[in-house]
């Protein structure tokens, strides 16, 4: 059985089948979804979503690209989104300086709000990191009891190895499987499998050999099959080990 801990469902992408495909994942394997937000209004569909069916739970935050749409008390709002009762993380925030590359001060300052939401709250955080490897890494080791995972993580094994040294997870998708995946595979062979996540970011980016098509959670089951041939373990023992992983961050 597989646990996706990270899916955006609130996503138009998903429009036309999203209920049915919902009710349908613990059939085809998949046990348990995380649906992070990425603005005030993504946030409460997620948690719109975790309230309709039992094992999908949500992540509430604003993401680094909503930064120009994040209206005065949205930060505020999504404070109190973190009292409900199906969510479990702070999510998904961080910095992005490949699409924004002039507003990092301002990022940084976002990140850091929903950072102290989360210690306050006592929940995880699920951070975005592209192409801001050094500052996102400086801005959580800022907070020693901070805990979370980077999503689909894209830095260097060395950076890795510090996020590790200090607790956190790392969130393993679709790119895992591309045939440019060498830094992804460095950085896979120095994870435990306690610290491994399995994500599918959908409706992104689908792995082989599905690429190039709407991405959903019945395909972790490649990726936790090119973990599995990195680690030199079973597709089951990853299944497993991402499982076990997911409830404990996410106090599930």
């Amino acid at each position: 059985m597989f646990f996706d801990t990270h899916a955006h469902y609130d996503d138009e992408a998903f429009d036309t089948d999203r209920e049915e495909l919902l009710a349908a994942l613990p059939e085809n394997g998949v046990t348990l979804v995380v649906n992070p937000g990425c603005d005030l209004v993504s946030s409460r569909a997620a948690l719109t979503l975790a309230e309709r069916f039992p094992h999908v739970y949500a992540a509430v935050g604003i993401h680094p690209e909503e930064l120009a749409g994040c209206k005065e008390g949205d930060v505020e709002e999504i404070a109190k989104l973190t009292g409900e009762a199906k969510c479990v993380a702070i999510g998904e925030i961080g910095l992005d300086y490949y699409w924004d590359a002039d507003h990092k001060a301002e990022q940084k300052q976002l990140f850091t709000r929903q950072i102290e939401i989360a210690l306050t709250a006592g929940l995880p955080i699920i951070v975005h990191d592209r192409e801001a490897h050094a500052d996102s890494l400086e801005t959580v080791l800022r907070y020693p009891t901070l805990r979370g995972v980077f999503h689909c993580f894209s830095g260097s094994a060395e950076m890795a190895a510090e996020l590790l040294k200090r607790g956190w997870y790392l969130g393993f998708d679709g790119p895992v499987t591309y045939k440019n995946a060498r830094r992804a595979i460095e950085v896979l062979e120095i994870c435990p499998l306690d610290r491994i996540l399995l994500e599918t970011d959908s409706p992104y980016l689908s792995p082989v050999p599905m690429r190039g098509k709407r991405n959903d959670s019945r395909n972790l089951r490649y990726i936790a099959q090119r973990v599995a041939e990195v680690k030199g373990v079973s597709v089951e023992e990853v299944a497993a080990a991402s499982m076990e992983n997911g409830k404990r961050l996410f106090g599930i």
